[in-house]
């Protein structure tokens, strides 16, 4: 991960669809050269109450991009250049 993250998933621990998202947004991000971090909202009671029931969230350049599944495709053109 580089230090500027486009990408931030937003996950709880225990979520079996946060690990299939972190897998997703992994291998897009290492393949196109873009930074991504992971935040567990169990540690920030707004971020729980706003997000809890669509984790995990995948958030671009600050803005909801998904919620539940990530579509890797969907992502890659969202941060690839148009």
């Amino acid at each position: 991960m580089t230090e500027t993250a486009r990408v931030v998933l937003l996950s709880r621990p225990g979520c079996h669809l946060c690990d299939d998202a972190r897998q997703v947004i992994a291998g897009v991000c290492e393949e196109l050269g873009v930074g991504w971090s992971e935040v567990d909202i169990t540690q920030d009671a707004d971020l729980e109450r706003r997000y809890g029931e669509q984790i995990p969230v995948t958030m671009v350049d600050g803005r909801q991009h998904d919620f539940w599944r990530v579509d890797g495709d969907r992502l890659r053109k969202a941060l690839t250049p148009a």
